[in-house]
């Protein structure tokens, strides 16, 4: 085995492809990372928007319940105010 200098053009070159192995294989986790955040990010925002769009169903079904209640409530006090008013 044929021994180096250290700062001979073989060493730069070998210790400058190890890093640049380096360097590809962090920027592939790095980007995996991303693409896993960004996946999460979508699943969020569809999740976000189902539940918005659950409420407002829900909103508009409760809206006639206020009324009924009021219409339900105001009928019976007109029965009570006959009846008593009847005796």
């Amino acid at each position: 085995m044929i021994e180096h200098e250290p700062d001979s053009p073989v060493v730069v070159a070998v210790e400058l492809e190890r890093l640049r192995g380096t360097l590809e294989a962090g920027f592939a986790r790095v980007d995996g990372a991303l693409a896993l955040l960004v996946q999460r990010s979508d699943q969020t925002d569809r999740q976000l928007a189902d539940h918005e769009q659950r409420l407002d169903t829900l909103e508009r079904g409760r809206w006639p319940l206020a009324s009924i209640t009021a219409l339900t409530g105001g009928a019976g006090l007109l029965l009570a105010l006959w009846t008593a008013g009847g005796r």
